[in-house]
């Protein structure tokens, strides 16, 4: 019998449900206070799956999800694809339930680093996941827990970090988000895709530009040609709709 965050589970079953294409059967290797929040902060199968296609261009790729929650990204793409999955996640609850299953599960192209997207060195990744992962810092509700800071002025700063280190990414370098505003975005990426209600968005570097002190002045374009950015008021209507099963990962 094996143990998942505490409860003993058939190796069977735990292989059965990280195979599953449904939330609700996935969800089932994690304790229950993590699958209660799932349809709000977690990656949902089909998009993680995707994504994980889109972003490993080539064997072996390596693919950053920043802000990874309990790993359900890096696991469904180390299973769906031959790249290399590493997620970073601040909260050591989630890292450890992550890495259970990915002990478990046995899957050496998935790793879990407790700490912070700050601390990372983006030029040892191919790919990067962005799936609303800063937007915590905005709401007042709707918080994965109280066991780490939350601000705007935290948002601005991951935020701005974030842009710079995909600025001084080579060309080639691609993205995924789903939801949030895309300001992590910087100058330079080309929106090759947007689907699923353009909640989904595929990005790949396609030119170099200077890198500034703020590479946020002037927002990306994305595939409709609106621009990528938002102002602080019209966030609202991204939560409001992330509210209806995007994960805002942090």
């Amino acid at each position: 019998m094996e143990v998942v965050y505490g409860r003993r589970m058939k190796p069977l079953k735990l292989l059965e449900y990280i195979h599953a294409l449904e939330d609700d059967r996935f969800d089932l290797v994690y304790p229950p206070e993590i699958r209660a929040v799932s349809s709000v902060h977690w990656t949902p199968v089909i998009v993680a799956r995707r994504a994980a296609e889109f972003l490993v261009s080539e064997p072996g790729a390596r693919v950053l999800d920043i802000g990874c929650g309990p790993g359900k990204f890096c696991i469904v793409g180390a299973l769906a694809t031959d790249g290399r999955f590493t997620g970073v996640e601040q909260r050591k609850h989630l890292c450890e339930a992550a890495r259970s299953v990915i002990g478990q599960a046995n899957l050496p192209n998935a790793e879990i680093i407790h700490g912070n997207a700050t601390e990372i060195e983006f030029s040892n990744f191919d790919a990067f996941c962005l799936f609303n992962p800063f937007e915590e810092n905005l709401e007042t509700t709707l918080k994965i827990d109280a066991t780490v800071n939350l601000s705007s002025d935290l948002y601005e700063k991951y935020t701005e970090h974030v842009a710079r280190q995909l600025a001084l990414a080579p060309l080639g370098t691609r993205v995924a988000t789903f939801y949030g505003v895309c300001e992590e975005v910087p100058l330079g990426y080309e929106c090759l895709e947007s689907s699923l209600d353009y909640g989904l968005k595929f990005w790949e570097k396609t030119k170099n530009h200077p890198v500034r002190g703020n590479s946020l002045e002037t927002p990306p374009t994305n595939i409709n040609g609106d621009s990528g950015s938002m102002r602080a008021a019209d966030r609202l209507t991204v939560s409001a709709r992330s509210l209806r099963g995007a994960p805002k990962i942090y």
